[in-house]
């Protein structure tokens, strides 16, 4: 439960956008709030990816349960807070991105910690199982949250907040009551300095890359911006600051020492290129569906942020189906057939998206997102079991942070770089698509070739938001109310606007999911290169592709002693 809340509320925003402003009374597409709009988006994900490390830790020094249990307090009154905005404007969404972060900071203990709990209580035979079902439902609530947001925010914008109200005080409850320490903790110092560097150098890093998709000085992208660039080597300097500083420090945060453990290093590169390859699919699936296919079959451009999360269900389908099974079977046959195996079906589904027309045949397009569902699900419960059985018993809060950091920093990732790939691709081709088309439907020329040097990131927010594109930009030129009615009904119509960019949009298409094929084969083959078990022995992992095949000694205790066999691990 814990961290099916964390993630549905990852995702559930970004369907719900549009009725939060306008709850707020804020216009999310005016150039002053693109900041506002791109802070609600990814602001919890930014948190969440520089935050799990240090929380992880912490769990390791003063006890994984009470983190997590502590999560569940501060996740649930953020929740309370954001339902309960009392300001209007850009008051009302720097409240909203405030009490985001915050939320953020109780859903990082969720998240940071569960794997390691999980692995404390299991036995190695049933650990596969038990973190694929919860990393399964980690993956399923990011993309059950489009669904959740789409629906709530049809009733009330405030609903979408405050669904997460009674999760929180019930898993606070129930986790008090019933979550006890049965895992090694390691009392220790916190790392001042890690936690300093790694923290602002992370912050400076993703945050360049997110304002990297704005547009500047007359270019599409923000990637000449001068304070793009100063964020993005700010942040190189001080990672690299923090990585020799971790090496020196009796206690580190960071366990860079893990690194040399294969199984662990392979499975967390593999993670956070198959998450960049994600994250991207995510939206432009969203764009795709909402932008053009769902208005070309009749819905309205005001409906389309709801269907598109129906329409995207078999992929949560192929999670809940390739999880469970691949984790219960790789307790018995090993992690790196069945995670290499799901990263090669997901590569594949990505060429099949790829080979679809524009105005795809919906049995199709549902079939590759179960495949690629599937795939996913494959890959990420049995990686995890690898991972977490890699490290040291009192490693596994830090093992934990440092996996989900590797998966939240490659979600963030994705959007800079998918989003800039899609932009450069629309720039050269939407610009003329744009003003040939306005200018047949009777638009004056100077207002079409205005319309058409807009940067082309408005027109993708547009459709991401479930607002008409060609409503949006023409709207404050005034210049469709004195078009012959027959035009402006034309040109504000569930087809102009589709048909004008499935040119544009498929050429960019196509370069997003070749660039997302190629990270899920080289996903593939570190996957591959993992190794048949952990090369320090001292992790707690067990079957064939564990990390671990000693005999147990005298300091394995509780859900580390092995139920049967001591010779398998």
């Amino acid at each position: 439960m814990g961290v099916l809340i964390a993630t549905i509320d990852s995702s559930i925003v970004i369907i719900s956008l549009p009725a939060i402003f306008r709850g707020i009374g804020l216009d999310p597409l005016a150039p002053a709030n693109i900041g506002y709009l791109l802070w609600m988006i990814l602001g919890y994900t930014l948190t969440t990816a520089v935050l799990v490390v240090a929380l992880g830790r912490l769990g390791d020094m003063f006890g994984r349960v009470r983190m997590y249990n502590l999560g569940f307090v501060v996740f649930a009154a953020a929740s309370l807070a954001l339902s309960l905005d009392p300001l209007h404007g850009g008051g009302g969404a720097l409240w909203l991105i405030g009490f985001r972060i915050v939320q953020a900071v109780g859903g990082s203990m969720l998240t940071a910690n569960s794997a390691a709990i999980l692995t404390d209580a299991f036995p190695a035979r049933q650990r596969g199982m038990a973190l694929g079902i919860n990393q399964i439902t980690a993956l399923a609530g990011m993309f059950l949250g489009l669904l959740v947001g789409g629906v709530l925010a049809t009733i009330d914008w405030r609903a979408v907040f405050w669904v997460s109200v009674p999760f929180g005080v019930v898993g606070t409850f129930w986790s008090y009551r019933s979550l006890r320490e049965t895992g090694t903790r390691r009392p220790g110092r916190i790392d001042w300095v890690g936690n300093l560097t790694f923290t602002a150098g992370a912050a400076c890093l993703l945050a360049g890359i997110t304002y990297g998709i704005q547009p500047y000085g007359g270019h599409p992208t923000g990637w000449t911006n001068p304070w793009v660039l100063g964020g993005l080597g700010t942040g190189l300097v001080l990672l690299t600051t923090f990585c020799v500083a971790e090496t020196r420090i009796a206690e580190p945060m960071f366990q860079l020492r893990l690194f040399r453990i294969r199984a662990f290093a392979a499975g967390n590169l593999a993670a956070l290129l198959i998450a960049i390859a994600r994250g991207g699919m995510q939206f432009m699936l969203i764009i795709w569906l909402q932008g053009i296919w769902l208005p070309l079959h009749g819905y309205s451009f005001e409906r389309t942020p709801l269907w598109a999360g129906i329409f995207m269900l078999p992929l949560t389908v192929g999670f809940l189906l390739g999880g469970p099974v691949s984790g219960y079977l790789s307790d018995r046959f090993g992690a790196r057939l069945f995670a290499t195996g799901g990263l090669l079906l997901v590569a594949a589904s990505f060429v099949g998206l790829m080979l679809l027309p524009v105005d795809f045949p919906y049995p199709a397009f549902a079939a590759l997102l179960l495949v690629s569902g599937i795939g996913q699900g494959m890959f990420s419960a049995p990686n995890t079991s690898a991972i977490m059985g890699s490290v040291p018993p009192d490693q596994r809060g830090v093992a934990s942070g440092m996996r989900s950091t590797f998966q939240n920093s490659g979600s963030a990732l994705s959007i800079g770089l998918f989003f800039s790939l899609m932009i450069v691709g629309l720039a050269g081709s939407l610009p003329h698509a744009l003003d040939t088309g306005l200018r047949a439907q009777q638009v004056p020329a100077a207002t079409a070739s205005q319309v058409a040097g807009l940067p082309p990131v408005s027109t993708l927010f547009a459709t991401f938001l479930g607002n008409n594109p060609i409503g949006h930009l023409l709207g404050p030129s005034g210049v469709l109310t004195t078009l012959p009615p027959a035009n402006a009904q034309t040109l504000t119509g569930n087809r102009f606007f589709p048909e004008l960019v499935s040119g544009p949009f498929h050429h960019g298409l196509v370069t997003v999911f070749s660039a997302a094929a190629l990270l899920a084969l080289i996903g593939a083959l570190a996957s591959a290169l993992r190794g048949r078990g952990g090369k320090d022995g001292k992790g707690a992992g067990g079957g064939p592709d564990g990390a671990d095949q000693r005999r147990p000694g005298p300091q394995q205790t509780g859900a580390d002693q092995p139920a049967s066999t001591p010779g398998r691990g």
